[in-house]
């Protein structure tokens, strides 16, 4: 993000009406490469063409926040990588990392990785180092630690429907799990923001948080995201969950977030009534349907409709409900 950019961030979060409204995106791997004529591996493995493909995209959109703006990620592998998974990859798939647990009572042999050594964390860190200097040389900044969330990561170690069953099963073993991860992440963020100054916002994605009710939720979410949340003392804390929203959404002022990216199942009025008017909207142009395969038209009618469902204009950031999806064209 340039400066300009986080200023106005910062801004909007804080309440002010900023002129024209502000639009920001989630960019990385399932849009960048496709959009930019090169495959997925090739955006993994050459720093280069992953420098390049982020910087054609925030010279072709200059009035555009990329979020988290140049994110060196190696998709869902980046930190499951770090506790053993074996990471599968393609030329124009994205990655896949297997689980490592078959049973849930193996949770207690497993330790907590360090994010300066294991897994693709260091090549995280080395991509972002290598190109510092370049992506400061564009008037951008390297502002947020970004990390997937606890469910998101405990699930790929675990297999989704085995982790969430022994939420009934082994509840013991699953905070376990939750409780090596968190711990984990925030040792992950506080080292991206250690190598980094610049950094003042934290981005954390977990979808797995809206399969839960209200009850599980309550277990085996709040405590764990709050702990990360309130890791770090920086001005963005940024939550991304574009399942289900409505289970966490009147949460999240107690968990210390101030920007949230929903599904676009969700207006912009209900969460503005959900969240209390207390947290940044970042959304809800249906990512696919209308983005991706709709006609300019389309997008505007979108744009309009989720505007006029508000009166209050105040903390939206126009966007999508979700990442940016593949397919969409400029």
């Amino acid at each position: 993000m340039t400066h300009e950019q986080w200023d106005k961030l910062l801004a909007v979060i804080n309440g002010e009406l900023i002129e024209p409204m502000p639009v920001g995106f989630i960019i990385d791997s399932p849009w960048l490469p496709g959009w930019a004529g090169i495959s997925i591996l090739d955006y993994f493995s050459n720093e280069q063409m992953w420098f390049e493909a982020n910087l054609k995209a925030v010279r072709r959109f200059p009035d555009v926040m990329f979020l988290p703006g140049f994110w060196a990620e190696f998709g869902m592998c980046t930190e499951p990588s770090a506790f053993g998974s074996k990471c599968r990859w393609s030329e124009d798939g994205l990655p896949f990392a297997e689980k490592i647990i078959t049973d849930i009572q193996q949770v207690h042999s497993l330790s907590k990785p360090n994010p300066k050594t294991d897994g693709l964390l260091p090549f995280v860190l080395n991509r972002l180092k290598h190109y510092q200097g370049r992506i400061e040389q564009e008037g951008h900044a390297i502002k947020f630690a970004v990390s997937r969330g606890p469910l998101n990561i405990a699930t790929f170690l675990a297999d989704t429907t085995e982790f969430l069953i022994a939420f009934r099963t082994n509840p013991d073993q699953a905070h376990k799990l939750l409780e090596t991860v968190t711990f984990f992440l925030i040792d992950w963020l506080k080292v991206q923001a250690r190598t980094f100054p610049s950094i003042d916002g934290i981005l954390v994605l977990d979808d797995i948080v809206g399969f839960l009710g209200e009850n599980d939720f309550k277990q085996f979410v709040l405590p764990y995201l709050t702990r990360i949340f309130q890791s770090l003392d920086v001005a963005v804390k940024f939550f991304h969950n574009d399942a289900a929203g409505l289970v966490c959404a009147p949460y999240l002022p107690q968990i210390g977030v101030n920007l949230f990216n929903f599904s676009s199942d969700h207006t912009l009025a209900e969460m503005k009534k959900l969240t209390a008017n207390r947290v940044t909207l970042l959304g809800s142009i249906p990512p696919r349907d209308v983005l991706a395969a709709g006609t300019p038209e389309q997008v505007q009618s979108s744009v309009k409709a989720a505007l006029d469902s508000v009166e209050d204009k105040g903390r939206i950031i126009m966007s999508c409900g979700g990442g940016m999806p593949p397919g969409v064209s400029t």
